[in-house]
């Protein structure tokens, strides 16, 4: 069974997402761990996590966190910023285990994207913990500017350099990684043989459905609704009933209400097989 969920706001509490995961069929979802744009975090009420989690227990949901985390800022403050931000929301996490924590890997803002590895690697080390259940996964980036994460490569390179590299996993969005310049329109499967290559499948935990606005390899990081983009329905169908994808949980990031994630949401399972 397709498992297919939507970002949904956080600001109404746990209880309130899972219910609005239910109304639009859907079986996982993603949020954000605070103000997309900003630093604090809401207060956690522990008695709507308790029955969140009476409720929506057998599944995983995917929190993401905010973008202005950038652990590989040449600013100090910047990059002290993402480190408190990261060890509060993986304390947070533990409230609801063993689900999965997702970030933009960052910019290295013209350091290099060496340096930029080595001080998201450096950062992870110091706020992952041995007995956490949390997954944390870095983001497959479009490689606009001098973003960190465009290519396999770099992202496997980052993995090999954590001392708990088990603690960490991969998001692969679609449109983000066919801006980047792999092909999984016309070479899905040559895609998928090279992330399994250089970083392993074992690694792909999660998968973001989202079409793009703009051609194949334009490194630029805009959304689209399925099937009205870019990439089209058809490789969306291909990628949902892939022998080697369809276990995972896929998350819609395209830009749309409840209403619309719904209409997507009943395309797709109609197209799951």
């Amino acid at each position: 069974m397709l498992n297919i969920g939507c970002h949904l706001s956080s600001s109404k509490g746990f209880v309130a997402m899972a219910k609005n995961a239910f109304t639009i069929s859907a079986s996982t979802f993603q949020f954000f761990t605070r103000n997309p744009q900003g630093s604090k975090a809401k207060d956690l009420d522990l008695n709507d996590i308790e029955e969140f989690l009476k409720i929506f227990s057998d599944k995983k949901i995917v929190a993401h966190a905010p973008y202005t985390l950038n652990p590989c800022s040449d600013n100090p403050k910047t990059a002290e910023f993402a480190e408190l931000v990261f060890k509060d929301d993986l304390s947070r996490m533990e409230l609801i285990p063993n689900n999965y924590y997702n970030f933009h890997p960052g910019s290295h803002v013209g350091q290099g994207a060496k340096i930029g590895i080595d001080k998201i690697a450096s950062l992870l080390d110091k706020i992952i913990m041995p007995n956490q259940t949390t997954t944390i996964l870095l983001e497959t980036m479009s490689g606009k500017g001098s973003e960190v994460g465009a290519t396999f490569e770099e992202l496997q390179e980052i993995i090999k350099q954590v001392e708990l590299p088990e603690k960490i996993g991969v998001c692969l969005d679609t449109c983000h990684v066919y801006s980047a310049g792999y092909d999984i329109v016309n070479q899905l499967d040559s895609v998928l043989e090279k992330f399994d290559k250089i970083i392993g499948l074992e690694k792909l935990k999660a998968i973001h459905l989202n079409d793009s606005k703009t051609e194949f390899n334009s490194h630029k990081d805009r959304h689209e609704q399925i099937g009205k983009g870019t990439i089209g329905l058809d490789t969306f169908v291909n990628i949902i009933n892939h022998k080697k994808l369809k276990h995972l949980p896929f998350i819609l990031e395209t830009p749309n209400d409840l209403s619309g994630w719904q209409q997507e949401i009943k395309l797709l399972k109609s197209l799951s097989k």
